[in-house]
């Protein structure tokens, strides 16, 4: 019987507090929702405009456009040059998706060509990025249609691509991986710092019962907020600072290249990143004194800031998965920093972005001291009145 009482008394407990329950159904909840949202960006077709150099003529190339002009999600400018290194360049340096090269007369050759000969088939040139998404799929479209026309004349032409026609290299791919790897990892890092410094900041001081004590003085409850938040990012900021010094030291070896040419990264690129590691100490700190104050414990407000960081971390891996994200996640906090960093190691971030997102986050922290200092006012939140 005294088992049983014992059961019962634990089973109260649990479900006559809502925090309790909300923490058990919470990540249930986040993971469902965060993963429906993902399923349904990745189920989500690309729209791309390809923008296309042609050189030399052939029908085959018909069938490309007639394919990717009845698709809606897809355009097609077609611009036919005689000058293809220009053509080249345009589409090394992104200006271009693809450049397609046929022979002088190409049908007629291939109509002409037996197979069985010993005499070189007719070919055609595709120059190309893999490392970019829409240059790829260009590419494998292409090849696609072309190899089914290939097959139904019985093998007559070859396709040139691969290597000497692929202008991107192993350094891109390996930028594109870290780049969705690295914002992610220095979210995880900065977070860990931040938690190790800030759990304590109001829930210890309310279990040790030395907050009531300062709450009785004159000190102002936007004062008191700040007092606990400015120092600790302070704090927070050694761990930005080591998580900087990392990428930093790591971007040149990322690019295969010496430190003295800072990997392919301008000084420029290094700012935006530091600016954008250290807007996002002061917002993690704010929003875990936001868990911190409203819980009534230590171990309740590690509770909650586990899943409150569960969540960044989802959402920072996520952005890898959602193609076309636009600049619209410049208004979320946190995020708008992992795309923004995202974007930098790629270079192909707007420069307004980085800065836009840092300044977003500060005005997020300020609303975050800002709650702070109202809970802090609340004679229910501290002590349970």
């Amino acid at each position: 019987m005294k088992l049983l009482a014992l059961m019962k008394k634990e089973f109260l407990r649990f479900f006559r507090d809502p925090r309790l329950i909300i923490t058990m159904l919470l990540p249930g909840i986040l993971i469902y929702i965060i993963y429906s949202l993902m399923g349904s960006f990745m189920n989500e077709e690309p729209k791309y405009d390809f923008k296309v150099y042609l050189s030399g003529e052939s029908a085959a190339f018909t069938t490309v456009e007639e394919s990717i002009k009845a698709m809606d999600n897809m355009t097609i400018t077609v611009e036919k040059t005689d000058d293809t290194e220009a053509a080249k360049g345009k589409v090394k340096n992104e200006e271009a998706t693809a450049l397609i090269v046929f022979e002088q007369d190409f049908d007629g050759k291939v109509a002409g060509y037996d197979p069985l000969s010993e005499e070189k088939a007719p070919s055609v040139e595709i120059y190309y990025r893999s490392g970019d998404e829409e240059s790829a799929y260009f590419y494998n479209l292409f090849v696609g249609v072309m190899n089914g026309y290939e097959e139904a004349i019985s093998n007559k032409f070859n396709i040139l691509s691969g290597e000497g026609y692929d202008f991107s290299d192993s350094t891109d791919m390996a930028v594109n991986i870290m780049s969705g790897l690295l914002p992610f990892i220095v979210v995880i890092m900065i977070f860990s710092s931040c938690m190790g410094v800030t759990l304590e900041s109001v829930a210890g001081e309310k279990e040790r019962g030395t907050l009531a004590t300062i709450l009785v003085t004159s000190a102002k409850r936007s004062h008191i907020a700040l007092g606990k938040i400015l120092p600790l990012s302070c704090i927070s900021s050694i761990g930005a600072l080591s998580s900087f010094l990392g990428i930093a030291l790591s971007m040149p070896k990322l690019m295969g290249t010496s430190l003295s040419v800072l990997g392919g990264y301008s000084f420029l690129s290094y700012f935006m990143i530091f600016l954008l590691v250290v807007g996002i100490v002061p917002l993690i700190v704010s929003m875990v004194s936001v868990v911190s104050t409203v819980s009534h414990s230590v171990k309740e407000a590690t509770a909650y800031t586990s899943i409150l960081m569960i969540l960044s971390m989802v959402l920072s891996i996520a952005v890898n998965f959602i193609s076309g994200i636009g600049n619209w996640v410049v208004a979320i906090p946190l995020l708008n920093a992992v795309v923004a960093m995202n974007q930098v190691f790629t270079h192909t971030a707007p420069t307004w972005l980085p800065f836009t997102a840092f300044a977003v986050n500060l005005v997020y922290c300020a609303l975050l001291v800002f709650a702070v200092a109202k809970m802090l006012s609340s004679e229910r939140i501290m002590f349970g009145k």
